[in-house]
């Protein structure tokens, strides 16, 4: 079941719903798309974050490294 969320918007809110909706898009909508849309970039900040502290640990490079040696010695040709 859909849940009503209220809120109370500021200038800056109020401008970007100016913008969201300029094409006729209903407000409801709008605050759907765009809090989909911060969801799927806070966890592509997440993902690219953890990938960057990865590559970072020197550990893990070597461990990596090692597992692609390995892998090559399976090669069939």
């Amino acid at each position: 079941m859909a849940q009503t969320i209220t809120f109370r918007t500021d200038a800056d809110a109020e401008r970007a719903l100016a913008v969201l909706t300029a094409d006729g898009t209903a407000v409801s909508a709008a605050v759907r798309s765009a809090l989909i849309d911060a969801a799927r970039a806070r966890a592509q900040h997440s993902v690219r974050a953890e990938a960057e502290a990865l590559a970072a640990d020197p550990e893990d490079r070597a461990e990596a490294a090692q597992v692609l040696r390995d892998m090559e010695t399976l090669r069939a040709w």
